[in-house]
């Protein structure tokens, strides 16, 4: 069987270290400029050398964005950057604009260049066209259904790259009119949308301005672009038969918590699927895992159809979540059985934890005792990143982490 790769978005370095950490084969990242994601911090140059020699240390790989829609004032600094990113070592720059390819065809004619989902690519003649000006990868549109990315494979044998895991935005793969809409000053196609598809809504008729009706009965109004969040779990074995051979998970701007839990349970679902072939099945302690991070509801986006109004969520643009992250473990000392965390949101003793190691257990553990950096005995942890000894029966990697049903602490 192909291998597969396991890509995880990393908005800054610790989140970078949790995703390796976790399982991810890749991640994808941006610079500080002509990325996606202008609020999701990013790496410099000294941050982005850092990372790269973390991840090719673990014989893992680091793709960089460089996607966003460019305008005439965005090329000049483009050349220099782009082989800057060639000479420290990028593994491939993921690219959405023509003119930008072509320059960095010019400029690092040997970086691997892989095809962003903001260029569209829904048929294959399109991906013969990238294929054929050397690309390297397509990350097919989200819009494209299992069916159509079988045929695209079959076409053009080039190496092809999808979403498995993450928030569905309304705009046509990604490409945002609606934030650039309402922000003047922003402009969503060069990395700085303001997620407009998640305000709420009502109706105006052309000829009764000022008279706002709702879109349902309920009086607050509708979220009418608000998608439910893609999961893909069940298709795993369809979406590698089809020819996917890098599954992408969303979420450069989500925490620390969330790339862990997401990485770590389509690691455990890849590795399944590699091992059992045609026995796949889907465990349901990895939906109980993604229960646990804040999320919509989940939906397969167009995988085997086109969306209906029941892969919308119409009442409200919130999140839910069932565990807060309250610790990481930082080391475990084998001699003492006591691990050392640092906290990250308060905890006490007397409380039911549980930690979840990279390794994909689940411990649940009740604090008996615990104390501060200096040996003294608390029964509270309330400052953000103290850290804390506590006794643990079991062994705990570093990475760890350590959660709370908020359920149970409300």
């Amino acid at each position: 069987m192909k291998k597969l790769e396991l890509m995880a978005p990393a908005g800054n370095s610790e989140k970078l270290r949790f995703a390796l950490e976790y399982g991810a084969d890749a991640v994808y990242l941006g610079g500080k400029a002509f990325g996606l994601r202008a609020y999701g911090g990013n790496f410099d140059e000294t941050e982005m050398k850092a990372a790269l020699a973390y991840a090719h240390e673990r014989g893992k790989k680091i793709y960089v964005t460089v996607n966003i829609i460019p305008h005439n004032a965005d090329l000049p600094d483009l050349p220099e950057y782009v082989r800057s990113l060639r000479d420290w070592g990028v593994d491939a720059i993921i690219v959405a604009d023509a003119g930008i390819f072509s320059l960095a065809r010019k400029v690092a004619p040997d970086l691997p260049i892989h095809i962003s989902t903001q260029a569209n690519t829904t048929n294959w003649a399109a991906a013969q066209f990238w294929r054929d000006l050397g690309a390297e990868r397509i990350v097919l549109a989200r819009e494209v259904s299992l069916d159509d990315t079988r045929e695209i494979y079959e076409r053009t044998g080039i190496e092809l790259e999808s979403f498995v895991h993450g928030a569905m935005c309304i705009s046509y793969s990604g490409r945002c009119l609606l934030s650039n809409y309402f922000s003047e000053t922003r402009d969503s196609n060069r990395g700085q949308c303001i997620q407009a598809c998640r305000y709420k809504y009502r109706v105006v008729e052309e000829e009764r301005p000022g008279e706002y009706f709702p879109v349902e009965e309920d009086e607050r109004g509708t979220y009418i672009f608000n998608s439910k969040d893609l999961c893909m779990l069940p298709f795993i074995p369809q979406m590698a038969q089809a020819g996917i051979t890098s599954f992408k998970v969303e979420g450069r701007m989500k925490s620390a918590h969330y790339v862990a839990t997401v990485t770590g349970v389509y690691r455990q679902a890849l590795d399944a699927y590699l091992r059992e072939g045609d026995d796949y099945y889907v465990r349901p302690e990895w939906y109980a895992e993604l229960e646990k991070i804040s999320h919509r509801p989940y939906t397969t986006g167009f995988a085997v159809g086109r969306p209906s109004e029941n892969d919308q969520i119409y009442a409200s643009s919130s999140n839910t979540q069932s565990h807060d992250f309250i610790g990481l473990v930082l080391g475990y000392d084998a001699r003492t059985g006591e691990a050392l965390i640092e906290q990250r949101n308060h905890f006490a003793v007397g409380e039911t934890v549980e930690f979840r190691t990279p390794e994909g257990e689940v411990i649940t553990h009740r604090i008996d005792r615990m104390t501060d950096a200096d040996g003294h005995e608390i029964t509270r942890a309330p400052h953000a990143r103290m850290q804390v000894r506590m006794p643990v029966a079991r062994a705990l990697s570093v990475h760890s982490l350590m959660r709370r049903e908020i359920a149970a602490h409300d």
